[in-house]
């Protein structure tokens, strides 16, 4: 069976007379019509079927995972750690031209596929924006659904992303900021970041302080007790405000807790406040999205009045998308490295599985399942060790490979790390550090190490 598909014209490009938009996560799409439609905590999954002819189509959206700044990057390493657990290809995928829209830059290919009895072709696009993925598979066995792939692909619109853009570093206060704070010492070469949309974040012990001209934003590190599950999501918000932002003021009027329903919550808690420490009012606004993956954190939002916030940040609002002005300033709890900050030993532990439904019947059709460690051990002179282990397959058939390398390691522009050889060749990560209370995380192409001492 030969199929084509000519998916650069078509790819999250402006369509009209579509149905009306269903969204998941950050797309929106128009649903293909009499198709059977599952929905799971990171995918939704519309397939039809022609049981008397056997053919066959599934169209698996996937949520939107953390990547790297490379789409390329991103569209490989899915189709390894997916395409590749689904189905056994017998090609490399043949890639179709890169497009972009809406700030998304959308690498797409497709191979032929076997599983047991069963061949068809397998379609993978990835759309990556600010080291953001979102991914689309498509598995068939007949070019009947075409005209419902392309429909779907060009129906799918992404919401657009924006990150601040690091600028110069500096490790003190460097007086360019209303209210900004001195930063707090933690050990490493740079507390503070000057971001060159004018935001500034430096390290506290309780939180990234993020400052412009007169407005401040408070990144709370994780706190147990302030994060701890209540099946009520109000009882969840009130808790945290009692421990993170109550504490800190005199009094507070006009003390209001907002929560918007969806499948990621929104958190919403206002109040006009006198600060303890400067005697001020101000206008306070804690702030949290629950992100199903359990990443949401609460961000503290001070500004002279409502006005003042409302300009910068928007107003509130009853839905539960439009809150990326806010959601953003969770991205600015990043800071610069050093190569003396990379002493010691670093680890990332990834695991993950992924169930398959039977399109006919809805049972259960089995579970792959993929884990991997991967660590640095840095020593001095710019030394370092590597080693990445990895078992994956299907639950019963699981698959062991490990692989390691050694070398030196350099620092360019306190954002990048190149590493002389990791796997086999060399290698240079997008690098940062994030703060939470007393320790960092760094984090290589998006991909976060802790420090085991």
């Amino acid at each position: 069976m030969v199929m084509k598909y000519i998916f650069s014209l078509l790819l999250f490009s402006a369509a009209t007379a579509f149905a009306q938009k269903e969204t998941f996560d950050l797309a929106a799409y128009a649903p293909p019509k009499g198709w059977k439609k599952q929905a799971a905590e990171g995918a939704i999954q519309f397939s039809k079927e022609d049981a008397a002819k056997g053919t066959y189509c599934l169209i698996t959206l996937f949520k939107a995972v953390q990547g790297t700044a490379n789409s390329k990057e991103n569209f490989d390493l899915a189709w390894t750690s997916l395409v590749k657990e689904m189905v056994t290809v017998s090609a490399p995928p043949e890639m179709q031209p890169v497009s972009a829209e809406n700030g998304w830059e959308v690498q797409s290919g497709y191979a032929p596929f076997e599983k047991e009895d069963n061949k068809g072709v397998v379609i993978l696009v990835t759309s990556s924006s600010f080291e953001k993925m979102i991914t689309i598979i498509i598995l068939t066995n007949t070019d009947v659904y075409e005209k419902n792939i392309t429909d779907f692909l060009g129906s799918v619109t992404l919401k657009k992303q924006a990150a601040g853009k690091p600028g110069n570093t500096v490790t003190k206060n460097s007086g360019k900021a209303i209210n900004q704070p001195v930063a707090v010492s933690d050990g490493f070469a740079f507390t503070t970041t000057n971001f060159d949309n004018g935001w500034t974040s430096t390290v506290q012990e309780d939180w990234v302080e993020v400052t412009k001209e007169s407005s401040k934003v408070l990144i709370h590190y994780p706190n147990k007790n302030a994060d701890a599950y209540h099946s009520v999501l109000l009882d969840g918000l009130k808790n945290a405000w009692n421990i993170l932002v109550a504490p800190r003021y005199s009094s507070a009027s006009d003390l209001q807790f907002k929560s918007v329903s969806g499948w990621q919550a929104i958190e919403y808690a206002d109040a006009t406040m006198v600060e303890k420490t400067t005697g001020k009012t101000v206008y306070v606004v804690l702030f949290k999205k629950d992100y199903s993956d359990g990443t949401g954190k609460y961000l503290e939002f001070i500004a002279p009045d409502k006005n003042t916030f409302e300009k910068e940040f928007g107003a509130y609002h009853t839905e539960s998308y439009g809150w990326d002005k806010m959601e953003t300033m969770a991205t600015y709890n990043k800071f610069a490295i050093a190569a003396a900050d990379l002493a010691g030993k670093w680890t990332n532990d990834f695991s993950g599985a992924i169930q398959y439904v039977n399109a006919s019947t809805g049972f259960d059709a089995g579970m792959a399942t993929h884990a991997s460690s991967e660590n640095f051990k840095i020593g001095p002179g710019n030394v370092y060790k590597w080693d990445l282990g990895v078992a994956s397959g299907a639950v019963g058939n699981i698959k062991f490979q490990s692989v390691k390398s050694s070398g030196k390691f350099s620092v360019s522009g306190n954002w990048q790390v190149s590493f002389s050889d990791i796997g086999g060749k060399p290698r240079t990560y997008n690098a940062y550090f994030s703060c939470i209370k007393g320790l960092r995380i760094l984090w290589l192409d998006n991909r976060a190490f802790a420090k085991v001492d």
